[in-house]
């Protein structure tokens, strides 16, 4: 009889970097994606945990690193042994930590298969975000025991080159004492980052003598940088100095629309809040989208005209029910009201025949629509599927252009239910330095579920249409971008932060502290 023998699952000690989960490398994502049992350290931060946790498998287990080095070792070898893959995440670089030294000694002397993912070291990483460079003769080292540190070697570094180093901000007045007592000149510029490369990263500038009580308040790991280095921050820092840096901004869209605004928003620097204001469900009676769709395959019509992203999937998910696909559109004619929808429908392997080059709204579409002409176009029907709430302006003005439109109820918009307590404190009481609106019904549904924002937030609205029901709603709109797309709203709400940064430099420091303008730019300058 032939015993099957188990199999033996894989261990791996993953750099989680300096705690931006974009640092991750795609072999540390591998293998936290391939992990029956992920053990992590205090380093790693929340944000960077939830973000591994969203692309694991659904079963994973996750449990905080307990206990010395072999402690840890046992329960990966374990893990091992009962035939799974087992992940140590630590911060910065596995081989940064002496204990993680200590524990890969201890797997190897197994039979365990392992492996080591380098990471960006997070005194190294949290350096260059914060816009240090370390040339020449440098130091940087990611510290668990600040008493074992050589700070005469240290302070050579500093001599003839720079140094960064990342330790617990308990440790900042030893490090001081250290570095004063090996000779390092009390004025040499020193930075301290907190949050390294995460959503509120920020970094004070002093010098030796004076670091500590310029980092009063930082918490957990911060990295330090000594050296001449330091002042090429004006030039060099890039992170903190995006144009929407640390602006908390409400997005009030659908849960599968806020994704992509969002990302777009997070790549200025902003800090977005997701706030569905608006569930999509399909229409209440199926009937005009069936006779719809038959009309379609039929030749019924000569055009359809998609004035939303939720239009062209409400279409799409009708055809799929069907069994059809986009070569049932043949010889049908497609419009799109913008950029974002136009892509909606490309995603379908269709190339829209029509997108209004000007304003992209019903009125932009109108615009450009060409009359019904008998010879020309022998079928003159169009088919509109839409919103239940959707206005009348582009089917009485298709009308007026003498096509015969078909006004179809595509899916429904409703309101969704209230934000926490705490988000409705917040919005009413200027937590938010901006509010991006896509559409009226958001500004309606979210006035309706929370309340109005605070007069101190932006105001930034998507097209006319939207500005004037926020104008209804009393509130003061900002910024307009010149085209209708969430690309150019957040664009044109970038531009406005830049404005008004460039805005409150060029005032007298007086003035600022007196000054209306409101966010996050204007506090940084008081």
């Amino acid at each position: 009889m032939t015993r099957t023998r188990k199999p033996v699952g894989q261990i791996a000690f993953v750099g989680a970097g300096p705690g931006d989960p974009g640092l991750l490398t795609r072999r540390a994502l591998d293998a936290l994606v391939e992990a029956d049992q992920v053990v992590y350290d205090r380093g790693v931060p929340e944000s960077l945990l939830a973000h591994v946790r969203a692309q694991a498998r659904p079963d994973a287990e996750f449990s905080p690193a307990e206990g010395v080095p072999g402690d840890v070792a046992k329960v990966l070898i374990s893990a091992a042994r009962a035939g799974q893959n087992a992940v140590h995440l630590v911060s910065g670089d596995p081989f940064g930590h002496d204990s993680v030294v200590k524990e890969v000694q201890a797997v190897a002397r197994t039979a365990a298969h392992f492996e080591v993912v380098p990471g960006v070291g997070q005194a190294e990483g949290v350096a260059t975000y914060a816009g240090v460079p370390l040339p020449g003769v440098r130091t940087a080292a990611d510290v668990e025991d600040v008493t074992a540190l050589d700070f005469d070697a240290l302070a050579t570094a500093v001599g003839r080159g720079s140094l960064a180093l990342a330790v617990d901000a308990g440790d900042l007045a030893a490090v001081r004492d250290g570095l004063l007592a090996a000779g390092v000149d009390g004025t040499t510029p020193v930075g301290v980052t907190g949050d390294g490369t995460g959503e509120t990263q920020y970094t004070t500038t002093s010098t030796v003598d004076s670091f500590v009580a310029a980092a009063l308040g930082f918490t957990g790991r911060v990295v330090l940088t000594v050296g001449a280095a330091v002042t090429d921050r004006d030039k060099l820092s890039w992170w903190e100095n995006r144009p929407l840096y640390g602006w908390k901004v409400l997005v009030p869209r659908t849960k599968e629309q806020a994704g992509v605004m969002s990302a777009r928003l997070r790549a200025y620097g902003a800090i977005p809040c997701e706030v569905p204001t608006i569930a999509v469900e399909p229409p209440r009676t199926p009937a005009q989208m069936e006779r719809a769709v038959k009309g379609l395959v039929d030749g019924r019509y000569a055009w359809v005209i998609f004035t939303s992203v939720n239009a062209v999937r409400a279409v799409w998910e009708k055809f799929a029910e069907h069994g059809l696909d986009a070569r049932h559109f043949g010889g049908v004619k497609i419009a799109c009201i913008g950029d974002a929808t136009a892509e909606a429908v490309r995603a379908f392997g269709i190339q829209p025949e029509l997108i209004p080059s000007g304003e992209q709204s019903s009125e932009g579409l109108l615009a450009e629509f060409s009359p019904h002409d008998e010879v020309l176009d022998p079928v003159g029907r169009v088919l509109l599927p839409r919103a239940d709430i959707a206005t009348e302006t582009l089917a009485a003005g298709l009308t007026e252009r003498g096509w015969e439109v078909d006004d179809v109820t595509a899916y429904r918009t409703v309101r969704a239910a209230p934000p926490p307590a705490e988000i409705r404190d917040a919005i009413k009481s200027g937590g938010f330095d901006a509010v991006l609106f896509t559409s009226s019904s958001t500004v309606r549904n979210l006035v309706g579920i929370a309340g109005k924002p605070h007069a101190r937030t932006v105001v930034a609205v998507i097209g006319p249409k939207t500005a004037e029901t926020a104008t209804e709603f009393g509130l003061r709109v900002d910024v307009q971008p010149p085209h209708a797309s969430v690309p150019d709203l957040v664009e044109a709400l970038a531009a406005y932060a830049v404005e008004l940064r460039e805005k409150l430099a060029a005032m007298p420091a007086k003035q600022r502290r007196g000054s209306k303008v409101q966010g996050p730019t204007a506090l940084r300058f008081r």
